[in-house]
């Protein structure tokens, strides 16, 4: 069977739990995934080590990336740029690891558009009412942010249904366990083993020849 690795990329409402399930789901199956790192412009926060958190850049260094299409999507929000660089990305799928970007819709629905292949998964929780709970119990901003970050949800609900999968996170177990099987069964889909369909079908043709 075919042993490069699938691209995939989750989204999600904000407060949805991504980062918690994609943190979970690497350290459960650290041999099978690889987290995409971004390059950013914004400068390093304390702690912040460049290559594992972000590839930091300059703006000028950035742009010569966008001109080379050295990045698969990028985007640019509040003066910053950020963006997916296309190497890191290759070189772990070449090596047989599923690559997981975290990214916003339109940067989502980019690389779907340039690598018709990507799997397009959706997080969210199980009710608007359990997503606003999550937004205050997060105790970290205030009633204006929440609400704005509800109006956004609002509008970004209106592409849940261009995602193959969406993934429920009511229990955070079982949500890492359901992302890890539906990534693993989308490696069987015959349309990602079209090398292993044509040895097959080469093989029958020369056991019918020697009969």
């Amino acid at each position: 069977m075919d042993t490069r690795g699938i691209l995939i990329v989750v989204s999600g409402f904000s407060g949805a739990g991504k980062g918690t399930i994609m943190k979970e789901l690497l350290k459960r199956y650290e041999e099978k995934y690889a987290l995409s790192v971004s390059a950013t412009t914004r400068g390093p926060r304390p702690g912040e080590v460049d290559g594992q958190a972000y590839f930091f850049r300059t703006v000028d260094e950035f742009e010569k990336m966008i001109a080379k299409e050295e990045l698969i999507e990028y985007a640019k929000y509040v003066d910053n740029y950020y963006g997916t660089p296309r190497a890191y990305v290759e070189e772990q799928l070449e090596k047989g690891k599923d690559v997981i970007l975290e990214i916003e819709i339109q940067g989502a629905l980019k690389v779907k558009e340039k690598y018709p292949d990507t799997l397009l998964l959706f997080v969210t929780p199980p009710s608007a009412q359990e997503l606003k709970k999550r937004l205050v119990g997060r105790g970290t901003e205030t009633m204006e942010v929440i609400e704005s970050r509800m109006r956004r949800a609002r509008e970004e609900s209106e592409y849940m249904d261009q995602y193959e999968y969406l993934i429920v996170n009511d229990d955070l177990d079982a949500c890492v366990e359901e992302m890890h099987q539906i990534i693993q069964g989308e490696h069987e889909r015959a349309f990602r083993n079209q090398h292993f369909i044509n040895h097959m079908k080469e093989e029958l043709q020369q056991e019918l020849k020697g009969e």
